[in-house]
């Protein structure tokens, strides 16, 4: 790299550090909101297929989306980044949900592969992170080329260039605290999509979309199928297709809102009554098969005992639920006992939340 290249990466790097390590402003109490960002539109018609144009696909699909979820949650705010086909920076989709105090992100897209490459099919849902693969940088780079649309986006985005690899190093740095939410949610959608929708599966992947970067909270971005490939743009421009993927996406939102509120676990003055009973016993032991423990992670996959992903947290258990691993710490019989390993845990995790257990079974 040149001298005054390198000097001006560092410069960009310590300035976007700074900038990103700054406390994220927390959702506000109250009611749960959940943006809905269809990408592209306006001029830019982001992926173009034989006889169809992603922002057409995407917000169509959001609409949808939002309508099952306005439909099916009262108690859930809606907003989009757009609603018709008009043009919004980056930036300004972040800024929609930052000042909203969103809970959740969703950011809807349609993959393409250059017309000279045989295009594969499928969905993919991505999380923020450094990408692993240059598949994943690809689709990074296709998405992220729409701040080329914009005035002065090498101001706006502190040097960000889209096309040179130098520009993602900064990913490697990121310390996403919503990570563990983010995959959550993305693996309820991803399966969703394979399971409901019948679409070909192509994983969870994460890599360096700016529009994640820029949201201080749970997000995905979901490449909805390849506008490149022949099925795949049958499937997307279609009625029923656009409606069996929007069914998709609030099928995961369902579940993942449905958890969230499992959070607010309340004990009101009779569980603390009833749970007198019990006063005798000693924390870590269980009377009549009934527990209380701190959920603290939810991951894909196993980890061994003392990974470093428990923060020292020790000893922990998991139990299953579909494909994925939920972590646990503490065990009591005491509402006033587990409170107290909450507080310690949300040192840690601040995500944390009481789980309770009968027989060794999560109480659904």
């Amino acid at each position: 790299m040149k001298p005054y290249k390198k000097l001006f990466f560092l410069l960009f790097l310590g300035a976007f550090l700074t900038l990103f390590f700054t406390p994220p402003t927390l959702a506000q109490n109250g009611k749960f909101t959940v943006v809905i960002d269809p990408g592209h539109g306006g001029k830019d018609p982001g992926a173009v297929g034989s006889s169809s144009k992603e922002k057409e696909i995407v917000l169509s699909v959001g609409r949808k989306l939002g309508q099952l979820i306005s439909s099916n949650h009262p108690d859930v705010n809606v907003l989009y980044t757009r609603s018709s086909d008009q043009f919004v920076a980056l930036d300004k989709r972040a800024a929609i949900a930052s000042k909203a105090h969103a809970d959740l992100f969703i950011s809807i897209h349609c993959n393409a592969l250059d017309r000279k490459r045989t295009s594969p099919q499928g969905v993919e849902t991505f999380v923020l992170g450094l990408h692993r693969s240059k598949d994943n940088l690809d689709v990074a780079k296709a998405e992220n080329a729409v701040i080329m649309y914009e005035d002065d986006y090498s101001v706006k985005y502190e040097g960000f260039n889209p096309n040179e690899p130098e520009s993602y190093i900064i990913f490697e740095f990121m310390a996403n605290e919503f990570l563990d939410q983010s995959v959550y949610l993305a693996t309820l959608v991803q399966n969703q999509l394979v399971s409901n929708s019948k679409r070909v599966n192509r994983s969870v992947r994460q890599a360096g979309f700016l529009v994640l970067r820029e949201v201080a909270m749970p997000s995905i971005l979901v490449e909805l199928g390849y506008i490149s490939n022949r099925q795949d743009e049958k499937f997307l421009k279609s009625e029923s297709g656009q409606t069996s993927l929007a069914r998709s996406l609030y099928n995961g939102f369902r579940d993942y809102k449905r958890e969230h509120d499992k959070k607010s676990v309340v004990f009101t003055n009779a569980d603390s009554r009833r749970m007198e009973t019990n006063a005798n016993v000693s924390s870590g032991s269980v009377a009549d098969g009934k527990e209380y423990r701190v959920q603290f992670l939810t991951a894909s996959h196993k980890y061994e005992n003392q990974a470093s992903v428990f923060k020292g947290l020790s000893p922990v258990d998991y139990y299953t639920d579909g494909s994925l691993y939920k972590y646990t710490y503490g065990s009591t019989t005491s509402p006033e006992e587990i409170k107290k390993t909450l507080r310690e845990v949300h040192k840690k995790f601040k995500d944390a939340f009481i789980v309770e257990f009968l027989d060794g079974q999560r109480v659904k």
